[in-house]
């Protein structure tokens, strides 16, 4: 199968390369900038990402350029465009100033085949403190801004461009074309990665890999879980066993409600209500590291004993994607806090790993939902935290405290559904990190549909603050608790921004939650963005 290798400096915005080559129906595989598969004959084009780093940094990432130069087109972005200058013999220095956000292509070569259907004045975005003073022999400027003059170039009579902007951020806006036209265009991608396509494949790949073996999986609620399951399903039917456990911190009658939906897709489940065992053991604990180590431990000592009465299990499935398998450059070394996902189960387990999304990005995961027939409530689920509702108390948890968060967070999350805007279906193709349901294939991209808030945003919630206010209920005045609602609009949750939901929306929410949930007095609404908050508070 073709792909495109995605080479990795270090880049915050990686992933987000290879989620726009995705778009176009190619594969790709993203690695670290020294692990070039140069025995892979799929190989048709090579992306140089990225740098926290200056190319004159004695610890920055540095590629044998020689190896792939000549034998793949290569589009280097930023860093690797400064890179590749900087080796081949250019120049690259300090920018006056840092040249960070948007600017616009003042002049656009638009025969070369990289700007092919490129707007004069095409906004970009751009980020990086150094910049190309001078290009090597045999180069040649094919863009400009206003204050970069060398923000792209193409080494003449070879397939190796650069450019200094980031062709795969939202804020460029043709960006998704220049990529296009690399991939596609100079590569030749024939564009045959598709969610039907891996449906077919992975099902054989399954039946094949996992003949008559029985198959645990363990299921969250979440997107990939129940993707993963019902693409196994498909596979080898009810030699699939599925656990889920309740750790009595899911939102508001989740438990029953995913339950009804598993079973209604056929799946072969087992619950496990563990509530008694969580909460005794996270009696008194504060510390959310602390939280989250208790709630990953429990959960494997939960599952690990329901796993063991399947006793001719060979495999254990588990709902890992592409972004949980690349490999991390790891170049700060630092840990801001643990992944909310619970972690792996016991060795002496010994099972077999499957893992049949490990190739998918999230919105990649989400349309082979949609291929697989289940329905939308499922397919775009927010994502929650593995330790579900203890990193949104910042206090010890109690029966009472996480029933008053329940209460609070469904009026929430009912209100983002119900609350809908009209837009334009291209404009919904744009923000939607679910993407938009089949039901919408036949409209053009003019037509006017309904969105509701919920589908808008990325991941939302409520947080149970640690404090109490004065309050005046009737004639009376009150002390008790503030809750903040969080919702964040993003592509991928490695950066996020907050969800500018209706004013209106929000007076309806507070007096919602404030009216109907005893113990709550005040509402806040949290605006900080990812960075340099995070989405979850704790």
């Amino acid at each position: 199968m073709q792909k495109i290798i995605i080479l990795d400096f270090g880049s915050q915005t990686t992933q987000l390369i290879g989620r726009r080559v995705r778009e176009l129906d190619t594969f790709c595989e993203i690695l670290p900038y020294n692990k070039m598969p140069l025995d892979d004959p799929d190989v048709i084009g090579v992306i140089l990402s990225g740098s926290p780093y200056s190319v004159y940094d004695p610890e920055a990432f540095k590629l044998d350029l020689s190896a792939i130069r000549g034998r793949y087109p290569i589009l280097g972005i930023c860093y690797g465009a400064q890179f590749m200058s900087h080796t081949l013999g250019g120049r690259v220095e300090p920018a006056p100033s840092r040249e960070y956000g948007r600017q616009h292509l003042t002049t656009i070569d638009t025969a070369n085949p990289l700007f092919e259907g490129f707007s004069q004045n095409s906004q970009v975005w751009m980020s990086h403190g150094d910049t190309i003073t001078a290009l090597p022999d045999g180069f040649r400027c094919i863009a400009s801004t206003e204050t970069v003059k060398y923000a792209a170039y193409q080494s003449e009579g070879e397939k190796l461009w650069g450019v200094q902007f980031h062709p795969e951020v939202f804020h460029s806006t043709q960006g998704s074309l220049l990529l296009r036209n690399f991939v596609v265009g100079v590569c030749g991608s024939r564009q045959d990665w598709s969610a039907a396509n891996f449906v077919d494949s992975t099902v054989a790949e399954l039946k094949q890999q996992l003949g008559n073996d029985r198959v645990i999986l363990g299921l969250s609620g979440g997107v990939d879980s129940s993707v993963a399951a019902v693409l196994l399903n498909r596979a080898i039917g009810d030699r699939l066993t599925c656990i889920f456990v309740d750790h009595g911190l899911l939102r508001k009658n989740e438990y029953d409600d995913v339950m009804r939906d598993y079973r209604g897709l056929g799946l072969n489940v087992i619950g496990v209500d563990a509530s008694e065992k969580f909460f005794a053991d996270l009696n008194g604990v504060v510390e959310p590291e602390h939280k989250r180590k208790i709630i990953g431990r429990d959960f494997v000592e939960v599952f690990d004993s329901e796993a063991r009465k399947i006793k001719d299990a060979r495999w254990l499935a588990q709902g890992t994607i592409y972004p949980d398998c690349i490999e991390s450059l790891n170049i700060t070394g630092k840990t801001i806090k643990s992944h909310h996902n619970v972690g792996g189960l016991p060795e002496e387990m010994h099972l077999k790993l499957c893992e049949p999304l490990k190739w998918l990005f999230k919105d990649e995961v989400r349309r082979v939902g949609r291929q697989l027939g289940m329905p939308e409530h499922l397919i775009t689920r927010h994502p929650f935290p593995g330790p579900g509702l203890a990193v949104r108390i910042i206090e010890p948890i109690t029966r009472e405290l996480v029933d008053i968060l329940q209460q609070a967070d469904d009026i929430f999350i009912r209100a983002l559904r119900d609350y809908k805007t009209p837009m334009k279906l291209s404009e919904a193709r744009r923000i939607l990190a679910a993407g938009v349901s089949k039901e919408y294939a036949q409209l053009n991209d003019d037509d006017t549909i309904d969105v509701s808030l919920y589908d808008q945003t990325w991941q939302a919630g409520v947080i149970l603050l640690p404090v109490k206010s004065v309050g005046v209920m009737g004639d009376e005045r009150t002390f008790e608790r503030a809750v903040a609602l969080r919702a964040v609009t993003s592509t991928d949750a490695m950066t996020a921004d907050w969800a500018h939901l209706p004013y209106d929306f929000l007076a309806r929410v507070s007096n919602d939650i404030i009216n109907h949930v005893k113990g709550v007095n005040r509402v806040c609404f949290d605006i900080s963005s990812k960075p340099p908050a995070t989405i979850e508070w704790c």
